[in-house]
């Protein structure tokens, strides 16, 4: 159980939300429009009639090279063993400039040496992060460098993975382990497919952040509960005050 907590101790949950990187396809520059059109007609090679770029705005927030991060949230547990209780303390990453919100979310990663863990994190999370900053210029904080390292090396955890048990062809949404292990929802009021919309179009970054805030915490209480300890725990849930400040707040 020690060794457990001594771990837990250093894990870092973290979700991402992502946006497409204009909010019309014809803002984008020249050469970029036209890799998304083949980018596009991968997409949907059985259609070819689609207007060009028609796609852009459902669609390129999942790729990071038309795409951008628009939050990034973190949260991670405390214990107080004379308690028996968890403090998960959780906070978000969101402004209107990509390359500031990147940068506040580095000088995180370097203060401790961190797990991390998220959900389809090693197909998603983590490489949309790594590309993002490496096309901001940022180089890349200790926990993602992943180039030259061998497997053990890499402090990278994801739920999906450790759910799958070796079955790879096998996806499971967070929302479903979520349900299967009797974990709050997160998607009372938002979920992945709405945020472009509520990016751009509502202009609401406080509702993607809550939303995010809460995928962090959905997973933080899935991990737990793939790793049972034979007691429970009184998890308090703590929100730190937002490390970047949109400057509409």
């Amino acid at each position: 159980m020690a060794d457990f907590f001594d771990q837990l101790n250093s894990t870092l949950f973290l979700d991402i939300e992502t946006a497409s990187l204009t909010e019309k396809f014809e803002d984008l520059p020249q050469r970029i429009q036209e890799e998304w059109l083949r980018k596009e007609r991968n997409i949907h090679p059985a259609n070819p009639n689609t207007d060009p770029g028609s796609l852009f705005f459902e669609r390129a927030g999942i790729h990071a090279e038309f795409g951008q991060v628009v939050c990034v949230g973190v949260g991670y547990f405390q214990l107080n063993k004379k308690e028996k209780k968890l403090a998960f303390r959780s906070k978000c990453y969101a402004a209107a400039d990509e390359r500031e919100l990147l940068l506040a979310f580095k000088t995180l990663l370097e203060k401790k040496k961190w797990i991390l863990c998220a959900h389809n994190g090693k197909e998603f999370d983590y490489p949309y992060l790594c590309r993002r900053m490496l096309i901001q210029g940022i180089p890349l904080p200790e926990p993602l460098q992943i180039a030259g390292r061998k497997p053990w090396e890499v402090r990278h955890l994801d739920t999906l993975e450790l759910w799958k048990f070796g079955d790879y062809k096998h996806y499971t949404r967070l929302e479903l382990l979520a349900s299967v292990f009797g974990v709050p929802s997160s998607k009372d009021e938002l979920d992945g497919s709405q945020v472009n919309r509520t990016f751009y179009l509502e202009q609401d970054i406080e509702k993607i952040k809550k939303y995010c805030l809460r995928d962090v915490e959905v997973t933080a209480r899935v991990y737990l509960a793939m790793n049972p300890q034979g007691e429970e725990l009184d998890i308090e849930i703590i929100h730190l005050e937002d490390s970047v400040k949109n400057p509409k707040d």
